[in-house]
């Protein structure tokens, strides 16, 4: 399987990383397989290659029907060819990423765009004082947070897998081996690729939320309790050289996440389940720090016949009780076993160990998280008052740094429910205690009497009622979550995110239910342990959040609520709903007005402003660069607040491997500096013109995608015939439903599968629909002017280019061709010629609208490594496509075999890696 060969010369390590997998992937498949489906694969393979490429016009033709002969064994056979290659390829990438990164710096070439190096020389340059940026940092929160949303269809053994190909094949790069220990290594990627080809890829079950829990705590303890703390301190030391001074920054990058705290549509996440998470999380914090002290035990051998120590630090190595004979004239490795042997009693009080350490003497727990600091600082300072400051700065340093960072707790949980179970919740409460009939009020009465209950010491809930099934179960979250915070503090659970949030009152009824657990209390004033934060997600949402946020100040119990939280409002902002409510660039341009808004309201109201970004991993979920798309947002936006979601697959993606997730951190970071003190732009008369034309267009496009997608009769069975929607729920990647009901109408349709479903079908219809309509309406109306404006815009507004930019990549991920044989799939071929002679029409408009205003003859123009990097996994994933149309069409048709839907899940697999950014 020879990789293609337009690959230039620093590209050429790829090339042999490439080159060395196919190899041992087709031995593999001509062992396990046989040689003559391994023939096929290739033979298969050069046809997607001279299609990909153009130099046989049949290629597709002749590839779709030599595709559609095939008996279930080799279907299955190729589908696992086609798909396992496209995940060599993106480790290869990924790792060529690495190395790339790697010679840069070697070289010392300047720090490359998006690095906090880059960041700071370009505001340094720009007259930015260090001391600037470290009181900005002193007062901002940057937060990835990861979800259970599910587009990661790859289970947690081949990702484990994946990791070995990763590390084996960086092994390869990182010093020369003798020709033993090449053949070593070989051998050793031939036994993972033969381990992978005899696992099944997709999950027999069906995850549960404790499931999703396990899969993204692993994150944390292969990535980000590694990388984080390195990546706060070599911050501080750069910006201490920079001011010649000390720099100790606090806590201001966090990772959070909603596993286990997110039931908006989940019925199986409960007050048991968040109490998992968060035991399981807290265990896996301890889990770290023990391992560190038993390394920093190792490390610390120093002896009093040569060294002094400081009178607190023989204090602490007096109170050790394990090995204190052996280890008399060792009172470092003393003071650490004690501290070992406190930590190990934290977990045990806690019950967060899920396995058996190590057993130490009895101890006393610490209480939190600081007292093991101020044993870690003890150690510290002795170390460097006596001659060993070197040795603090190291291993030590870091864990110091992590203890603060991930505390007992090691990632806050954010909780969300959706505003109608809130009401249902307050309803009945009301009811049972003979108070108004809820439901039946207006907007101001419900503010009246949920500020009345606000104001009042007397509960509503009672332990004497019996309420319903749905409500008792809300009222255990709430009282588990008090429970939470009482033993690990209020950083564990500090947000309560309320989904589609349309009113004042959605937002005064979690502070109420939040009362009656004691997480709003009245006593000495009205004040809060958590952040009650709206998420506004569709398009009437979005233009209306101005004025409920307006609304809201204007009410002085919230002023003093707000009050008690650093004068801080977080608001969420949803891309998926409001994509699938008015298609992609009506959705951006009405959260980029919203965020305008945002900035005004909160400035009159003296708040200060946070705002959450629910973006995915998909251009028609708000994904495409992070870099970018911070510094595209409105001025005033960030400030040094910002939390973005990180989705399904997108998670693997950016944090599987140490040294990526270093790097997405630092480009948070960056971004967000940057973000943070933008540059002055000179006064500018076109601001109202530029949003004049913003809005025109906007309600063109939004025009076109509702025409299409909401006013055409049968849209939505054109939709679930000629996508696999209705086979993806069978996929086991996450534990929540595909839908908020069970109606066959897109409104009801989560997001997540409706955007996935069109990658898999190659359109990707929610990342561009309308945009070319839109286009070609204005520049018939103002001709080379306006093109030449929308140039101009493209070139100067970084909204509006990252607008095009993510449009470029999600276009040149499509293929019309492959979309026209999914095509074939609707029963009536009437509606699909129809609905699809319009969507092919629109997709031919937004192409070249998109090479029009970028002035770039090609997709991908300006970005070759994506363009290489898709020239490369084209002849792999072109295939599983034709594979997965002649698949659906069996299986529609009655053949439903358990051969043939595992066939049909592996292609939907296989696709989804080969795309990356699909859901």
């Amino acid at each position: 399987m020879p990789v293609l060969e337009t690959i230039v010369d620093k590209d050429l390590p790829l090339k042999r990383d490439l080159e060395l997998l196919a190899e041992l992937l087709a031995a593999t498949i001509r062992e396990q397989a046989g040689i003559a489906t391994a023939e096929q694969i290739e033979s298969i393979r050069e046809l997607a290659l001279s299609y990909v490429q153009g130099s046989n016009p049949d290629a597709g033709k002749t590839l779709a029907t030599s595709l559609s002969d095939l008996d279930p064994a080799t279907t299955v056979a190729l589908v696992r060819g086609f798909g396992y290659f496209s995940h060599l390829s993106n480790i290869a990438e990924d790792l060529h990423h690495n190395r790339r990164r790697r010679a840069h710096k070697i070289a010392g070439s300047a720090p490359q765009r998006g690095s906090i190096a880059a960041a700071i020389n370009s505001l340094t340059a720009r007259g930015v004082k260090a001391n600037e940026i470290i009181s900005m940092l002193g007062e901002s929160l940057i937060a990835p947070v990861l979800t259970a949303h599910p587009t990661e269809v790859k289970r947690k053994t081949i990702l484990d897998s994946h990791r070995a190909v990763a590390e084996l094949l960086a092994e390869r790069d990182r010093y020369a081996m003798t020709p033993e220990e090449l053949l070593d290594n070989k051998a050793a990627l031939e036994r993972v690729l033969l381990a992978l080809w005899q696992t099944r890829e997709i999950r027999t079950f069906k995850l549960t939320v404790q499931d999703e829990i396990e899969n993204g705590a692993a994150y944390f303890r292969n990535t980000f309790l590694h990388e984080l703390p390195r990546l706060y301190l070599d911050l501080e030391d750069k910006l201490a050289a920079l001011c010649e001074q000390n720099v100790s920054l606090p806590n201001f990058i966090q990772v959070g996440s909603w596993i286990g705290g997110d039931r908006d549509g989940n019925p199986f996440v409960t007050g048991d389940v968040l109490r998992y998470a968060v035991s399981r999380q807290s265990g896996i914090a301890l889990d770290y720090y023990y391992q560190q002290c038993m390394k920093l035990e190792n490390e610390l051998s120093m002896s009093t016949r040569i060294v002094e120590v400081d009178s607190a630090l023989q204090a602490l190595a007096d109170s050790a009780t394990d090995e204190k004979d052996r280890k008399s004239e060792e009172p470092y490795r003393l003071a650490v076993s004690a501290v070992r042997a406190r930590i190990f009693a934290t977990a045990v009080k806690i019950g967060t160990f899920h396995h058996q350490l190590h057993d130490v003497a009895n101890a006393p727990e610490y209480l939190n998280a600081q007292e093991l600091l101020n044993d870690l600082e003890v150690i510290a300072s002795s170390l460097k008052t006596h001659h060993a400051a070197i040795v603090a700065g190291g291993r030590l340093r870091r864990l110091q740094r992590a203890v603060s960072v991930f505390a007992f707790h090691l990632a806050p949980v954010d909780m969300r429910q959706h505003s109608g179970t809130h009401e249902k919740v307050i309803s009945e409460l009301f009811a049972h205690a003979g108070l108004e009939e809820y439901v039946r009020l207006d907007e101001a009465s419900r503010r009246k009497v949920l500020l009345r209950e606000l104001s009042s010491a007397r509960p509503l809930m009672s332990q004497y009622v019996e309420y319903s099934s749905d409500v008792q179960k809300e009222l255990d979250i709430y009282r588990a979550a008090s429970e939470i915070q009482a033993r690990y503090g209020e950083a564990v659970l500090p947000n309560y995110i309320i989904s589609n949030c349309d009113s004042v009152s959605d937002m005064l009824e979690v502070a109420v239910l939040m009362k009656e657990v004691g997480l709003v209390q009245l006593v000495p004033k009205l004040s809060s342990k958590i952040n009650i934060i709206p998420l506004f997600e569709t398009i009437p949402d979005l233009r209306s959040a101005g004025q409920i946020m307006t609304e809201l100040f204007a009410i002085p119990q919230w002023r003093s609520l707000l009050g008690c939280r650093g004068e801080v409002q977080e608001v969420m902002l949803g891309y998926s709903d409001s994509n699938k409510d008015g298609g992609y660039l009506t959705s951006n341009w009405e959260l980029y007005k919203a965020e305008l808004t945002l900035v005004d309201v909160f400035k009159a109201a003296n708040f200060k402003m946070r705002l959450f970004h629910g973006r995915g991993g998909t251009v028609g979920r708000g994904g495409g660069p992070a870099h970018d798309a911070i510094l595209a947002q409105p001025a005033g936006s960030v400030n040094g607040q910002i939390r973005i979601t990180e989705q399904g697959e997108v998670i693997t993606a950016k944090y599987a491997d140490r040294e990526v997730g270093r790097r997405n951190l630092e480009i948070l970071i960056a971004a967000t500096l940057e973000a943070s003190f933008p540059e002055k732009a000179p006064p500018s008369n076109d601001v109202q013109e530029r949003r004049q034309l913003m809005e025109k267009l906007s309600l063109c496009a939004y025009q076109a995608y509702r025409d299409l997608v909401y006013a055409t009769p049968d849209f939505i069975t054109y939709f679930r015939e000629a996508t696999p929607i209705n086979e993806i729920p069978n996929l086991n990647i996450g534990s929540r439903p595909a839908a908020r009901k069970s109606t066959n109408s897109i409104g009801d349709l989560r997001a997540i599968p409706w955007v996935f479903s069109w990658s898999q079908c190659r359109l990707m219809l929610p990342g561009w629909y309308g945009f070319g309509t839109a286009i070609s309406e204005y520049l018939k109306e103002s001709g080379d002017e306006g093109l030449v404006l929308l140039q101009q815009l493209y070139r100067d507004w970084p909204f509006f280019n990252s607008t095009i930019s993510n449009m470029d990549m999600v276009l040149a991920k499509s293929d019309i061709a492959i979309a026209a044989r999914y095509s074939e799939l609707v029963h009536d071929q009437e509606l699909a010629q129809r609905i699809f002679g319009r969507i092919k029409a629109e997709w031919q408009r937004t192409i070249d609208a998109v090479q029009a205003i970028s002035k770039h003859g090609e997709l991908l123009g300006d970005n070759p490594m994506l363009a290489r990097s898709l020239e490369n996994r084209l002849p792999y994933l072109d295939p599983l496509n034709h594979l997965q149309v002649e698949l659906l069409k069996r299986l529609r048709s009655g053949e439903v075999s358990e051969e043939v839907q595992h066939a049909v899940h592996l292609t939907i697999n296989g696709i989804a890696a080969g795309l990356r950014n699909s859901g």
